[in-house]
């Protein structure tokens, strides 16, 4: 250090703070300084937007050099250093412009609590218009967060929820129906709509929407989801144990309903079948879901059913910035 830089060290001397003091002395000792950990100030969704952008990185190049970058909209943003783009934590998300952050924690505990979009209105105090909206808009990221793969023993089968049109008031193909209606045959029928689940015994879920019961369609669905690892079990359905079989998975056919054998108490389809009952059950609540919205749906089920004890209204909204259950286990 040449003398001038010296005698400009020793006059900043007197403006070091007590804590300032202390590093100084510990350096000139020859003692390690641990830097004090950078703090990081909460924003619009507390910490939950810097959990997600650590985690994903630049949601336009995937890069991880990534620098503060200021704040908009009561949002910190960032700059990636790789593709020279700025972005915040809701950057190409269903949440993305979505206004009025403060009361995201109440509407994430009215969807917690699976509430009519008439109650979630009053407790956010806005229109119920709104909440319909926002019920969506916060399901975007849950509807696609689903396991990658899923291990060992693995149950299949398919269940059938009524083709609704609820909301539309024109061009119905069908005269509409009363208090929802039943449909006029149980299981594969034109008025059904195949679901098809499949669950792990660690309790991973899958399921999709089906547009048609045969091989192709839960081929397109399970491939990749389910491999020649897995053990497959199923009730029999002609279109899963051709899948299985064109796959080359491992398959053993239960007899309907699915129930275990006393040689074989191991075999059997107990957990997607009350995955059935109560993914129906909680649906009831809301008089007939719209089958345009249902991916949505079955999306809300399947993230309550990941969370568990953990399904707080924080985690739920990390949930809808694309920090889900099954997202955070992306490799």
């Amino acid at each position: 250090m040449e003398r001038g830089e010296f005698q400009g060290w020793l006059d900043g001397i007197e403006r070091l703070s007590s804590a300032q003091r202390r590093r100084a002395l510990a350096a000139l000792s020859g003692e390690r300084v641990e830097r004090p950990e950078r703090r990081v100030r909460a924003d619009g969704l507390g910490g939950s937007g810097h959990s997600k952008v650590e985690a994903q990185g630049c949601p336009h190049c995937g890069g991880r050099d990534i620098v503060g970058w200021g704040r908009a909209n009561a949002l910190a943003r960032y700059r990636c250093k790789g593709c020279g783009r700025t972005f915040n934590a809701l950057t190409k998300t269903p949440m993305a412009r979505l206004r009025k952050k403060e009361q995201w924690l109440d509407h994430a505990k009215a969807m917690i609590e699976a509430t009519s979009v008439a109650k979630a209105a009053r407790l956010c105090r806005v229109h119920p218009s709104t909440a319909f909206r926002w019920r969506h808009r916060f399901l975007g990221s849950p509807a696609l967060d689903k396991p990658w793969t899923l291990t060992g023993i693995v149950e299949a089968d398919e269940t059938f929820i009524l083709e609704s049109f609820k909301g539309k008031r024109s061009a119905l193909r069908r005269p509409a129906r009363k208090r929802g209606g039943k449909a006029g045959h149980p299981g594969a029928f034109f008025e059904n709509i195949p679901i098809l689940v499949a669950r792990d015994r660690q309790g991973a879920t899958f399921d999709a929407v089906l547009p048609n019961v045969d091989r192709a369609s839960i081929h397109a669905a399970l491939e990749g989801v389910v491999t020649p690892g897995n053990q497959f079990i199923c009730d029999g359905g002609r279109a899963i144990v051709a899948f299985a079989r064109k796959a080359k998975i491992p398959v053993h056919v239960v007899p309907a309903p699915g129930k275990p054998l006393p040689e074989a108490p191991h075999i059997h389809i107990n957990n997607v079948n009350a995955y059935h009952g109560r993914l129906k059950e909680w649906m009831r609540r809301f008089h007939g879901v719209a089958t345009k919205n249902l991916p949505n749906y079955l999306g809300w089920r399947r993230a309550l059913e990941a969370w568990g004890d953990q399904a707080t209204p924080k985690n739920w909204i990390l949930g809808a910035i694309g920090m889900g259950p099954y997202q955070q286990l992306t490799p």
